[in-house]
Parts: C-alpha cells; sequence; structure tokens
C-alpha cells in the first residue's frame, strides 16, 4: 500500500485484499481474546473537525487493542483552529506521532496535511469520501456472501461521501453499482465521469429506487441530512421522501438481501425501524468492522512504513 490511506480509487484489488485479510484474522484474534500488540509503544493522532461516535470510538479501541495509544486532537483545542498551517502542524505532528487520522470537511486537508506529513495519514472522513466506512462495508458482505466480485449493489439516497466511496469501490473491485438519487442529488460529477470513463457499463445512476433494487444483492443507504446541511433539512425531506429504504422497497430485491447503513440513522426518515431491525440487516455487524478494517489499517501503514 501507499504510504496513507486517502481514498479508495487510490488502492489496487491486491491492497482490498490485503486489508479484507489482515481484518478477518484480526477479529478472528479478538473474538478468541488472544492479545496481539504489534504497535506497542506508537501513537496515533485523531484529529476531529466534525464530531464523531463510530470514527472516534472505533480508532481509539483499536489502537489500544494492538498495544498502541491513540490521542484525541479536537480541531479548536489545537492551533488549527487558530490559523496554523497545515504544513507546520503537520511537520510538528510527525515528529511526535507514528501516524495522523482526520475527519474534516474538505477532501483538500486531508490530502494537504498527508503530503506535508513525514507519517501515514487516514482519512476518517470528508464531505467527498468516507473509504474506512466502505471497506467495512465490504467486509461484511464478504463474511456474508463469500465475496463482493460479481455482485450488485445498490445505493439508495443522497449523492454523498458514501456513494463516492462505492462508487470507487465499485471501479477498483469490479462489481455492479447502481446509485437511485432524486434529481439535483447525484454524485460529484468529476466522480461520476470518471467512473463512467472507466466502468460505464458496471455503474449507473438512475432515479427509481424501484428499479434500482430489482436483483440487488446489497442494498446500502446513509441520512439525507448531513452534518452542515441542517438548514436545508425540510428541503431535503421533501426531495428523498420517495427514496426511504422500507419493507416495500425490500420486498422488492432478493429475499436475501443485505441491507446497510453507515450510521448515525434517523429512523422513520431513510430507513424504517422494521428494516433496519430486521432479518435482512447487518447495520451493527457493519458498524463493528469498522474497528476490524481500521486495526488492519493501522498496523499495516504503520509496521509497514516506517520512518
Amino acid at each position: 500500500m501507499q504510504k496513507d490511506l486517502l481514498c479508495l480509487y487510490d488502492l489496487t484489488p491486491s491492497d482490498f485484499d490485503l486489508i479484507f485479510e489482515r481484518a478477518a484474522d484480526l477479529k478472528a484474534r479478538h473474538t478468541r481474546g488472544e492479545l496481539y500488540h504489534p504497535l506497542r509503544g506508537k501513537t496515533l493522532g485523531m484529529i476531529f473537525e466534525k464530531p464523531s461516535t463510530r470514527t472516534r470510538v472505533s480508532f481509539e479501541a483499536g489502537m489500544f487493542q494492538l498495544g498502541g495509544h491513540a490521542m484525541y486532537l479536537r480541531w479548536t483545542d489545537t492551533q488549527l483552529g487558530r490559523g496554523e498551517s497545515i504544513y507546520d502542524t503537520a511537520k510538528v505532528l510527525s515528529r511526535y506521532l507514528d501516524a495522523i487520522m482526520i475527519r474534516t470537511f474538505a477532501q483538500s486537508t486531508v490530502e494537504d496535511l498527508a503530503r506535508d506529513a513525514d507519517v501515514p495519514v487516514i482519512n476518517g472522513l470528508t464531505d467527498m469520501y468516507h473509504p474506512c466506512q466502505i471497506l467495512a462495508d465490504l467486509l461484511t458482505v464478504i463474511e456474508r456472501r463469500g465475496s463482493v466480485r460479481g455482485m450488485k449493489a445498490v445505493y439508495i439516497g443522497d449523492g454523498n461521501n458514501i456513494a463516492h466511496s462505492w462508487i470507487n469501490a465499485a471501479l477498483r473491485l469490479c462489481f455492479d453499482l447502481t446509485l437511485a438519487c432524486p434529481a439535483g442529488h447525484e454524485p460529484d460529477r468529476g466522480v461520476l465521469d470518471r467512473a463512467r470513463g472507466e466502468a460505464a457499463s458496471r455503474i449507473s445512476v438512475i432515479s427509481d429506487p424501484f428499479e434500482a433494487v430489482r436483483d440487488a444483492d446489497v442494498i446500502s443507504t446513509d441520512t439525507w441530512v448531513s452534518m452542515g446541511q441542517e438548514k436545508q433539512y425540510r428541503e431535503r425531506i421533501k426531495s428523498f421522501s420517495s427514496y426511504q429504504v422500507n419493507e416495500r422497497l425490500i420486498a422488492a430485491s432478493k429475499k436475501d438481501v443485505i441491507v446497510m447503513h453507515c450510521l448515525p440513522a434517523h429512523r422513520g426518515e431513510e430507513i424504517t425501524d422494521a428494516v433496519m431491525d430486521g432479518p435482512n440487516s447487518a447495520v451493527f455487524d457493519q458498524a463493528e468492522n469498522r474497528l476490524h478494517v481500521q486495526k488492519a489499517i493501522l498496523e499495516i501503514l504503520m509496521t509497514h512504513n516506517r520512518r
């Protein structure tokens, strides 16, 4: 793998395989209660410009389980919040830490940090991409159906960072992906144009969610109102009202379709209780797999990329 994990498009198929292989092994060790400390003496700095539940807890717990230490750095509690440059911050943190995870708004912030840092940088989420989440989702699919290759995945809802990361995963792992998004809420044009240029026959965007889920192996959704969009709440609820993942939509797909949501969920909006808590749901399995996938990423980047 490269020094950093910024976007799934940067990974090769063998990188994906390595992450899934290590994640499965680390999960098995954890289930057995086996102590495994390859990161003893190492420290991860975690920069948060956006608040979090799963990202913070899974990275912090993961570092502890691997024998290392995670340090929480809230953006406004650092000199970044007072205007210090990314360059200066990156150079200083590289002298103190063995890796950096950042959860922020702009993808350019992550890319600048990775360019200037001398240690690995992991994208914990930006408005453009959420690579760790989709890696956890794909591991969950592998656990349930053996492989992601050859499957039909469907994403329902806003063309956001989750949608973009599903697109990049489909490009690299050669599965079919259909995205059902309302007009005006399609994925980023640049991400889509690249996908259509490389795999037009496998990646499509349509408006009808019922057509999208026909013969789907996986259905994924996300909140209709992401952080920073709260003022658009009423408008978005109206635009997305026919894109709810409910029992009627699930009935239009395969009986064993896997239903996913990256969380946090707004129950009764983008997904119903009956589906989220139903027999097709893998929501809490994929949430758990954030821990194991991120442990794999940490182990790979912090032991293979030595200064």
